[in-house]
Order: structure tokens, then sequence, then C-alpha cells
């Protein structure tokens, strides 16, 4: 397979953390733990581990419910696009073992980075005005995070 193409998985799995920042780590470790990822020996094996399963997922779903408050900042602020990046590159990584670490983190970074902004700004857009709730637009970015994560982990 081509490297432009191999790495589309890790771009599009960093995309889902510009959307979701703790989704994408779940969704690797439930591939790890479906046995859709083989981590085992390489430095991201932790992604295998029961604890990773059980707290990357409860984490995940706080994600969920916090969204939906006005009490999280902005994904573009410093901390929250620094949280996608880290988020994006160690799925990328993990996605991308064990050849093609380095690249894989690096692609994913991009794709974390595209996803933000991107994100950030379809979301404002449609929410202008009272166009469409900022709670049905959200929940789409909720299935578009675990959805498009679970298929590009599952597929790869």
């Amino acid at each position: 397979m081509a490297v432009g193409v191999a790495f589309w998985p890790c771009f599009l799995l960093g995309a889902a953390c510009g959307l979701r920042c703790l989704t994408p780590p779940a969704v690797v470790c439930w591939g790890a733990h479906l046995g859709w990822l083989d981590l085992a020996g390489s430095h991201l094996a932790f992604f295998a581990s029961p604890i990773a399963l059980v707290v990357s997922t409860i984490l995940a779903i706080g994600e969920f419910i916090a969204d939906k408050t006005s009490k999280v900042g902005p994904r573009t602020a410093p901390v929250g696009l620094g949280a996608r990046i880290i988020s994006g590159a160690l799925c990328g990584a993990a996605l991308a073992s064990p050849g093609g670490l380095a690249i894989g983190a690096i692609v994913a970074v991009v794709g974390a980075i595209a996803g933000t902004l991107g994100g950030f700004r379809i979301r404002r857009a449609l929410t202008a005005n009272g166009r469409l709730p900022d709670l049905a637009v959200a929940l789409v970015e909720d299935i578009v995070a675990v959805g498009g994560g679970f298929l590009v982990v599952s597929r790869f």
C-alpha cells in the first residue's frame, strides 16, 4: 500500500480527536481489546490494558456530557488544542504501530488540528443565529467521532 494511502486512517483518527479529544483514545483501547489493533510489545501496549479501556471509556462518556454544558472552554484555546494534539499523536502512533509510529503521530496531529479548527467553524456556522440547536450539532459531532473512530480502527 502506498505511504500516502496508508496514513489516511491516522489523519482521520486525528480529525476525530479534533472533535472529541478523549473519544479516539477510548476507540483505540476498544480496538486493541477487540483484536483490531496489535499493540503487544510496543510502547503503546498500555492502550490494550483493561484499566486503560475502562478509564478511557469513562473519560469519553464524561466528555460527551461536559461538551453539552457551557463549562467547557473552546476547543481552539491553547489547553483544548494542546490536548487534541497530544491525543491525536498518541492515537496516530498506535494506529501506525509498530513500523510508522512517528509518521503516524505527525499525520494524526495534522488531522487533529484540521478537525479542531474545521469542527469549530462548522459548529459555529450551523448554530449561528439559531439555525440549528447547539445540542443537535454536538450530538452529531459525538456520532461522527465515535462512528468514524470505530470505522477507521476496525478497517485499518
